[in-house]
């Protein structure tokens, strides 16, 4: 892939062309993954309530956009973790550190007021950058 050639990788959800964003943006070996929520296949919330089982969820689907756009986890170099009760630090963690343990990205965990649904317990963002 020429270094300056963007790929755009979409998920087909409705709010994508609304708000005008992709779930994936690859630009040459760089990947950046779009904040991603506890969704599945139809759109709905995994593990409401349980901010473990959301994070679990969002890392598989940060996994299925990294895979779309020609990545893997292991080319993770930066998370970010926006959670709406710092509290439920240990569990998001215990669910981050199970995947990223070995590879240890950058990372942040804030506390945010609220996510775009109720919900919604945990938004992570990730970019990774494929070794050649």
């Amino acid at each position: 892939m020429n270094s300056m050639q963007r790929q755009n990788v979409a998920t087909g959800t409705p709010w994508e062309p609304i708000v005008g964003y992709s779930r994936a943006v690859r630009v040459g070996s760089f990947v950046f993954v779009s904040g991603t929520t506890a969704t599945n296949a139809e759109g709905t919330i995994v593990g409401a309530g349980d901010p473990y089982a959301q994070t679990v969820q969002i890392l598989k689907n940060i996994e299925t956009a990294l895979q779309r756009a020609g990545a893997e986890l292991k080319d993770v170099v930066r998370t970010r973790m926006f959670v709406t009760n710092i509290a439920d630090w240990e569990k998001i963690g215990k669910a981050h550190g199970e995947v990223f343990g070995a590879i240890r990205p950058a990372t942040s965990m804030v506390e945010v007021r609220r996510l775009i649904a109720p919900e919604i317990l945990v938004e992570i963002e990730a970019d990774a950058m494929i070794s050649e």
